[in-house]
């Protein structure tokens, strides 16, 4: 049992107190904010689907391979697998996609091996950055992302290569 095993109940406790004292009908708000919760898990479900079909078109299309292709020159010069640079591209789109590429780089390489460890880091430093736009532009209703895909696309950059450079510091 951990020492902070009580915080989670404790803090739940001094919410419902707080709502007991200042006569806050705790369950209307509860039910009315679980409504509210559903009602804008509904509206994302267009995004959700959208999101996933694009994904599913870009990886079969070929369109990562291309992608891969083009930045050899890259995978040359920091002397790395191209499969790790093809999980971080998949990453940016899809996180289930990418757990099953992380598995298969382990079922081929070994948890441990250099490649395990760049994909495991790979995983733990990136984010699926096209879902998260998808959804939260989505559930504010904003149309334009302006900045947000280069930007998240740089953080995705200087995160494979941040990995890259840890895992050869660390484990080379």
């Amino acid at each position: 049992m951990s020492a902070f095993s009580w915080l989670i109940p404790f803090i739940i406790s001094m919410v419902f107190l707080h709502g007991l004292i200042n006569k806050v009908r705790i369950f209307e708000v509860f039910v009315q904010g679980a409504r509210e919760g559903l009602l804008l898990a509904i509206r994302l479900i267009p995004y959700l689907v959208g999101i996933y079909v694009a994904v599913g078109i870009f990886r079969e299309s070929g369109a990562v391979e291309i992608m891969v292709k083009a930045l050899y020159p890259l995978i040359e010069l920091l002397q790395v697998p191209a499969d790790t640079l093809f999980l971080s591209i998949v990453r940016s789109l899809s996180g289930p996609a990418a757990l099953g590429m992380m598995m298969e780089i382990f079922d081929t390489y070994g948890p441990d091996s250099f490649m395990g460890r760049l994909a495991s880091t790979l995983m733990g430093s990136t984010d699926t950055t096209f879902y998260i736009i998808a959804i939260y532009f989505g559930s504010v209703g904003v149309r334009k992302t302006r900045y947000a895909i280069p930007v998240g696309i740089l953080a995705d950059s200087a995160s494979f290569l941040a990995s890259v450079y840890i895992v050869k510091k660390m484990f080379a």
